[in-house]
């Protein structure tokens, strides 16, 4: 009995001992369960963040103008449901492993937050299947316990995941951090533990889902970090591209400018080579001819170089504009009538077509006639036989000017590029080999834009073209602020005038101090002046003017403003400050042609300005208001 007795105690010793060696290894495999669910969870999250995003462009985007936002929106999304889609099922295999089984159900969702809802919606569940759900009713304010049986694309309230997250056994855990803010929730169904031995199992459960939700959470904040450095890396793509294809134009604008100048100089240059060689004699008929030919194509050079400065002067918002009641019908005429003879050269027919009732609008009519020439020209220029046309009518208080052609047409392709600075179309059906230097499109729809309308473009390849402006018969507030801008500008410049017009000026006197450093420009005016018996004094810098000055009496000097040794401006406010001086009219000649220089010019102290290349008729009228002229 004695032996029994210890026999049965040294076995009972026995049982224990194993009891406590099994439960350690219990817990052992939880623990190496825990790390190995983890481990695979991560190892899944990195193969899908190592995936390279793709970027499709969309079909109807314009080539190398991608809609980025959208496309990566898009991509993002999908990355999203594989990152969810990968934890989900991650989760559901290790929660269905015998080590943990008794104590889940395996079935995981996870909920994403709905912007300005209360609701969030399951976006990914295990198996497709349903999870049930059921809140505790010992939490604090929770109130009666509630089941809950969820399903792909089922919604959940936010008050519910909270008690979810909140209760004991914890079932639901947020994903959520300080950059993306509260994303959603991952949810699975624990049982309670019902012995002491689940305990610990619970534990490593609770701490898989607490830990997956944080390296789920991670990796979504890594793909925000990839989407961003993929976002940035396309829009210096784009924007490479973009300066590629600018520097391209460019290029092609200096090639054509270059064209362009050198065809109109060729002329002036031969065609003054040929009147050098053989003498002048105004007698000859050809003589007159040459001297056309050359005036013709310096007022062509005049012409391009306008086109570059207005595109300037718009792109700096320096460009002049001046509202006023127009008569449009009148204008049109006139407008028309400056294309007349290039159209009937090609033999082409014109065609103008205005609704009756239409009389005035307001508007720049500098610029309308501008607008209207741009398209004009174009049109006859691209047309080898059949009509150009302009039509005018209003709807609705807005004009429309449509200029239209039996021409060439364009593509679908160029009208998408037509309007681009530069941009030109080469087609082999261009007859005379004119080209020019792409900014007659641009110049044209910005200031039909600077008008308050815009540019509408119809046209079928090989059977002509359609161009509308259309424009506001009133100017709108904008354009009335516009029209205040250029009244304070006018009346600053009448201000400037008024205090200019109490200098004293002699109508007796044709004594003119010629200050230039050009020689052939001073030449000219020199030549030109002294036929009308002016007396004129050249000095070629502010030195020699003052030299000039302090040995003879002059009653107007006509200065450059951009001299080698002195800035001109300051030269005029130093002959101010000057009483001996100040007598004298002063008119400032130079190529300073942009918004404003006038005014500085006049501000200074100059009586008036006149800008190169001087119109030496105009130069006459002006000197006469100041000097008594032959």
């Amino acid at each position: 009995m004695q032996q029994y007795s210890s026999l049965q105690e040294q076995n009972s010793q026995l049982d224990s001992n194993s009891s406590t060696v099994l439960t350690t290894m219990e817990q052992l495999q939880a623990e190496l369960w825990l790390e190995r669910s983890l481990n695979q969870l991560q190892s899944r999250l990195n193969h899908c963040l190592t995936l390279t995003m793709s970027y499709e462009e969309s079909p109807s985007s314009p080539k190398g103008h991608p809609p980025l936002s959208n496309n990566y929106q898009q991509n993002t999304q999908t990355k999203q449901a594989e990152i969810f889609q990968a934890v989900v099922n991650e989760l559901s295999i290790a929660l269905s492993s015998s080590i943990v089984s008794f104590c889940t159900s395996g079935e995981v969702a996870i909920a994403i937050v709905q912007p300005q809802k209360t609701t969030c919606k399951i976006c990914c569940i295990s198996s497709g299947s349903t999870i049930h759900v059921e809140t505790s009713s010992l939490a604090v304010n929770i109130g009666k316990a509630k089941k809950l049986d969820l399903e792909l694309n089922s919604e959940i309230e936010l008050k519910d995941l909270e008690q979810l997250e909140n209760q004991k056994p914890q079932s639901a855990w947020g994903l959520a951090n300080e950059s993306l803010g509260v994303v959603g929730w991952t949810i699975t169904s624990l049982k309670p533990p019902t012995d002491t031995s689940d305990v610990f199992i619970i534990e490593q459960i609770l701490d898989l889902m607490a830990k997956a939700a944080v390296i789920c959470t991670e990796a979504l904040t890594r793909l925000k970090q990839i989407e961003s450095l993929q976002q940035e890396a396309q829009h210096f793509k784009n924007r490479n591209q973009e300066l590629k294809r600018t520097n391209q134009l460019k290029n092609q604008f200096l090639a054509n400018t270059s064209h362009e100048i050198r065809t109109p100089l060729s002329s002036i240059i031969g065609f003054t080579h040929l009147l050098l060689a053989q003498g002048y004699d105004p007698t000859k008929q050809r003589h007159h001819e040459y001297l056309n030919i050359i005036q013709s194509s310096g007022k062509h050079l005049l012409a391009l170089i306008n086109d570059i400065l207005d595109l300037s002067k718009i792109e700096a918002n320096q460009l002049e504009v001046n509202w006023e009641t127009i008569d449009l019908p009148q204008l049109c005429r006139n407008v028309l009538a400056l294309v007349k003879e290039k159209a009937a050269n090609k033999g082409l027919q014109m065609q103008f077509d205005i609704d009756p009732s239409i009389q005035n609008m307001v508007a720049d009519p500098l610029r309308l006639k501008q607008i209207l020439l741009n398209l004009l020209f174009n049109a006859v220029k691209f047309t080898k036989t059949g009509t150009v046309g302009l039509e005018v009518n209003s709807k609705e208080d807005l004009m429309y000017f449509t200029v239209w052609d039996t021409g060439i047409g364009i593509s679908q392709e160029n009208q998408s590029e037509l309007f681009q600075p530069y941009f030109q179309i080469f087609n082999e059906r261009h007859v005379n080999g004119e080209e020019g230097t792409g900014l007659g499109l641009t110049v044209t729809r910005k200031l039909a834009e600077i008008h308050g309308g815009w540019v509408e473009v119809e046209s079928v390849v090989n059977k002509g073209s359609r161009f509308t402006i259309v424009i506001p018969v009133e100017q709108n507030s904008h354009g009335q602020q516009e029209a205040n801008t250029i009244s304070r500008e006018q009346i600053q410049k009448d201000k400037n005038k008024e205090k200019n017009s109490n200098i004293p000026v002699s109508k007796h006197s044709s004594s003119i101090l010629l200050v230039e450093d050009d020689a052939p420009n001073a030449e000219l005016i020199k030549t030109y002046l002294e036929r009308l018996k002016c007396k004129i004094t050249w000095v070629k810098n502010a030195a020699q003017m003052w030299n000039s000055l302090s040995k003879q009496d002059y009653s107007l000097i006509l200065i450059d403003i951009v001299l080698p040794d002195a800035n001109g401006i300051k030269l005029v406010e130093q002959l101010r400050e000057h009483q001996q001086y100040s007598d004298i009219c002063i008119i400032a000649q130079t190529a300073m042609a942009m918004k404003g220089d006038r005014d500085t010019c006049l501000k200074a102290g100059a009586n008036d300005y006149i800008c190169k290349p001087i119109d030496l008729p105009l130069l006459a009228t002006m000197l006469s208001q100041y000097i008594t002229l032959d």
